[in-house]
């Protein structure tokens, strides 16, 4: 046994490892590199290697357009899940003709019963199988089916947008309940503390008056019972049609998500199939400027421990540009630059602290609740507008405040400013494009609109330069526009639209005196 304790420590096994105090101590006292200081390399370690971010993606986005007009757009991206989805050339837009209201009843409705399966419990668990949840949302001029799942289950992930898109029963039964979502969903619209959607909606409806965006993107009560398997039909022959489609995929190889279109959305019947033509609503965006106003009790809108007190909300809006145009980027900047937010948002430059409705307004007017800057952009125009928030009492001060500021857009862009805009808009564009899902809505929209894409180092290279003149050109083109005006709450103190419209034609942005016998 002796012999044996011999052999284990200095033969086939070799000389045994010391660990503990006494090795730690040889180690940790430099003797092996005495001479040599930190800020120099050992000798004899090889050179390290260190990451390098180069801001460009390594992965191109590819298109393919399949003999249908389907077109499929995908970006590879490491991981074991995926993100998968039809994205579709339908919106509320294109309802002119139609009962309003459709494209939210069919958002409701999907994921549903569908040719191959019988409720949509059968559909969540095929998705359970492959670690995956589903989703629709639709807009006022893009409708997107989505489903997140592990990139093994791609084939079946396919097959299912495919029957949920092209083979939906629509039964009796389905309609009933998404009658009851979409009543439920429009009492909770009007009831909810934020009003920013209801707002959304009126000053679209202001600025393009029963025209393309300005139609209502919610499904009026008066249509709820009016929709039936008839009407949906008839909207779906016209607008789900593969030419209006793209098939859009993140964390997959594109030739095999090319390879499931081919299977399962080439050559397959709608189940709405009929010989009709078809009749494409191609209107063209209207800009016609207005005022819409809501006089609504906002009183006891949140009440409780903590009640937000009664405040009347104002949106003012000009018309900027479509997503399209070569001045998109400047009114992004511009948008960045006014910023803005609640009146007890907390945190540094990374929240927006620095933006001119945070200095100019929220800083100096303690009474104003709120004031933020918005941008919607579309394929033929856009809207750029700052929704602001104050006591009933002091309607008229706040909208001279942001009429006033709209004016000062015109003015001086100080370089610190504008850095520091451009610095924050490519670092959200960035941020948000970690995301899987933010990535396979921004290849599938810009593949919708524009048949390719432009990478994000391409966006933050147009961002860098932009300058202070583009921002005054812009902003100079803007002001000539009609405002859009959107009120909502008690609107006794609210100036007349053709004063708001005289303050944001004056040098200064001041409202007209108005002289009163009577107090």
């Amino acid at each position: 046994m002796a012999a044996n304790m011999v052999r284990f420590r200095g033969g086939a096994w070799g000389p045994v490892r010391r660990f503990g105090l006494a090795a730690y101590r040889k180690y940790s006292s430099g003797g092996g590199c005495p001479n040599v200081p930190l800020t120099s390399p050992l000798p004899g370690v090889p050179k390290p290697v260190f990451a390098t971010v180069d801001g460009q993606e390594k992965f191109e986005t590819k298109v393919t357009t399949l003999e249908n007009g389907l077109r499929i757009a995908s970006q590879n991206k490491f991981g074991q899940f995926c993100t998968v989805g039809i994205l579709i050339n339908s919106g509320s837009r294109h309802e002119a003709k139609y009962l309003s209201g459709i494209s939210h009843f069919l958002e409701k409705l999907a994921f549903s019963s569908t040719a191959q399966f019988g409720s949509k419990d059968e559909i969540l668990l095929t998705l359970e199988k492959h670690g995956g949840i589903c989703d629709c949302q639709a807009s006022r001029d893009t409708t997107m089916y989505a489903v997140s799942a592990d990139a093994k289950g791609l084939d079946s992930v396919v097959n299912l947008l495919a029957d949920v898109v092209l083979q939906p029963r629509l039964s009796d039964e389905e309609i009933e309940m998404t009658r009851m979502a979409v009543q439920f969903e429009l009492e909770d619209l009007n009831m909810r503390p934020d009003p920013e959607p209801l707002l959304t909606e009126m000053i679209h409806a202001a600025a393009y008056r029963e025209n393309t965006v300005g139609l209502n993107r919610f499904c009026p009560v008066e249509n709820i019972e009016k929709m039936d398997r008839k009407v949906l039909h008839s909207y779906l022959q016209n607008y789900y049609s593969p030419d209006r489609m793209v098939l859009a995929g993140v964390g997959i190889e594109h030739e095999q998500l090319v390879e499931c279109a081919r299977k399962y959305l080439l050559g397959v019947d709608p189940v709405w199939k009929s010989d009709k033509p078809k009749q494409i609503d191609k209107s063209v965006a209207q800009y016609t400027g207005g005022i819409i106003k809501l006089e609504k009790d906002m009183s006891d809108v949140s009440l409780g421990p903590t009640p937000i007190p009664e405040l009347t909300h104002i949106m003012i809006g000009l018309e900027s540009c479509s997503f399209l145009e070569e001045d998109f980027i400047p009114f992004a900047v511009l948008n960045m630059m006014m910023g803005g937010g609640g009146s007890f948002s907390a945190g540094g430059p990374g929240k927006g602290m620095f933006t001119r409705l945070y200095l100019n307004v929220l800083n100096r007017h303690h009474w104003m609740y709120n004031a933020t800057s918005y941008h919607h952009s579309y394929e033929d125009t856009g809207l750029l507008c700052i929704h602001a928030s104050a006591d009933p009492r002091q309607v008229r001060e706040m909208v001279e405040i942001i009429t006033r500021e709209f004016i000062l857009m015109a003015g001086a862009v100080g370089e610190v400013e504008l850095e520091r805009a451009k610095t924050q808009l490519k670092s959200m564009l960035m941020m948000n494009l970690e995301s899987r899902p933010v990535i396979f809505e921004d290849v599938g929209r810009q593949v919708l609109a524009t048949n390719t894409r432009k990478l994000p180092h391409e966006l933050c290279s147009l961002i860098g330069n932009v300058k202070p003149n583009d921002i005054k050109r812009v902003v100079a083109k803007m002001l000539r526009n009609k405002p859009a005006v959107a009120a909502l709450g008690d609107l006794t103190e609210l100036p007349t639209y053709e004063h708001i419209q005289a303050a944001l034609s004056s040098k200064d942005g001041r409202l007209p005196r108005m002289y009163r016998l009577f107090r």
